[in-house]
């Protein structure tokens, strides 16, 4: 099959296309003809060498697909417990492998696409709203009438953290450029603030905005910005981080910490356990998929690449340009 290689660590220009061996799926996996392949920020980190494929996964890069099943294993069952057949059109989850014609799935990281979705939306759902219901819900207890704060809010994870906390809660604050700001109002924000103003401003703004402190704060960015969202946090407040695009190191006011019994949680979807995965992609399914049905939750597609063009398509990821999710077709 053909797939897209990293030969060395480098810049855009390693990835190459090329020839390599079909994945082979166990008893509990399924074979998918991949037609559509999100990108995400993790790719471009594993093909720096700087986040590399848990144990047992492929090392090609991509997180997420959309396809059609070829092959279903002798004990493949779904999220909702039921049984995968050829010819049907899933999308899914997986650890490594997106970026090729053929991807094994475990069986339980797959999920129908929605009614009305082609495979280029369907791929752009499953890493940025699994990554979102994870950490605002599963993670963040994130419930009615609070107030949240999302950080790259017109990103593939921080647009679909808006829609999901859209109608739910009392304030929802996001960060972006200026430019993204209209997008973050349509996908749910009720106040938006301009990236470069968050460290100074963050924690003024949302009370501006609230009327209090915020509960929750989902944090894409890092480094930079954990002296104001702790400032930002009310009582009991919780910081969910996921990344470390603007540095690992921060000063952290621990006074803060301790005097308003605050929860800073660092969290990561690819090295959880397959279990985990499994329950988390039930969960979604039993209670987020429905509502792409009827329209309420939609994926947001930047911008499409064939898969021969995946170099292009990270050159455009790097440079923060987009809305939404970039997705190769294969």
């Amino acid at each position: 099959m053909r797939a897209i290689v990293v030969r060395a660590p480098g810049g855009p220009e390693v990835l190459e296309v090329s020839q390599v061996p079909d994945p082979v799926p166990g008893e509990s996996d399924l074979l998918v003809r991949v037609r559509a392949a999100g990108l995400n920020r993790a790719d471009l980190l594993q093909r720096l060498g700087r986040y590399p494929a848990p144990p047992g996964e492929s090392s090609i890069l991509g997180l997420e697909v959309a396809g059609e099943v070829v092959h279903a294993g002798a004990a493949t069952r779904g999220p909702s417990g039921g049984a995968f057949a050829p010819g049907d059109r899933v999308m899914a989850l997986v650890g490594g492998g997106g970026y090729a014609e053929l991807a094994r799935v475990p069986a339980a990281q797959a999920m129908p696409i929605p009614r009305g979705l082609d495979f280029a939306e369907a791929a752009a759902i499953p890493e940025a709203f699994l990554t979102s219901w994870l950490n605002l819900f599963l993670i963040g207890h994130l419930s009615a009438g609070e107030v949240a704060v999302v950080h790259a809010g017109a990103s593939g994870v921080g647009s679909a953290a808006l829609q999901l906390c859209r109608g739910l809660c009392r304030a929802v604050i996001a960060t972006a450029s200026e430019r993204k700001h209209e997008a973050c109002r349509s996908f749910g924000a009720t106040h938006v603030l301009k990236r470069e103003e968050v460290p100074a401003r963050l924690p003024h703004m949302v009370r501006e905005a609230a009327g209090s402190n915020a509960n929750l704060v989902f944090d894409l960015v890092g480094g930079a910005y954990l002296e104001a969202n702790v400032a930002a946090l009310a009582q009991d407040g919780r910081l969910v981080c996921i990344s470390t695009l603007s540095g690992g190191k921060a000063t952290l006011d621990l006074g803060a910490v301790l005097y308003k019994r605050l929860s800073i949680i660092g969290s990561t979807l690819r090295s959880r356990s397959p279990v985990e995965k499994a329950r988390l992609v039930a969960d979604f399914t039993a209670k987020a998929l429905p509502r792409f049905d009827t329209g309420e939750l939609k994926p947001v597609l930047g911008a499409t690449f064939p898969l021969a063009n995946a170099a292009q398509a990270h050159e455009r990821m790097e440079k923060d340009e987009v809305v939404g999710k970039l997705v190769l077709l294969v």
